[in-house]
């Protein structure tokens, strides 16, 4: 019989895949660098904290379990700031935000 920790590892990891897979299309379809680095800032963070949840909760108590938190915490620190500065050096590279217009207006 399959417990309640496998289920809910298998939810949290299909939810992360789910999420990383929407920010990678984002990536493609979003029009500027600003608007691309929102769409993957935001769905990276939570697909990758769906991923690890998922696979922390599979490892149970063990020296694992503190790696897996720990990437966690630090991906939960660096990738927004990565994004930030990402997005501040495209600002000071002269790139403007996309304001909705197209060629045709």
């Amino acid at each position: 019989m399959i417990d309640i920790v496998s289920i809910a590892s298998a939810i949290l990891l299909l939810v992360g895949s789910v999420f990383t897979l929407i920010g990678s299309i984002g990536i493609v379809r979003m029009p500027d660098v600003f608007t691309r680095l929102h769409a993957a800032g935001i769905t990276d963070t939570l697909g990758a904290t769906g991923v690890l949840l998922g696979l922390a909760l599979k490892a149970g108590f063990s020296l694992l379990l503190v790696k897996l938190l720990l990437m966690l915490v630090f991906l939960l620190l660096l990738n927004p700031t990565a994004c930030h500065a990402l997005a501040r050096a495209a600002l000071h590279g002269l790139r403007r935000p996309w304001m909705g217009l197209t060629h045709h207006d």
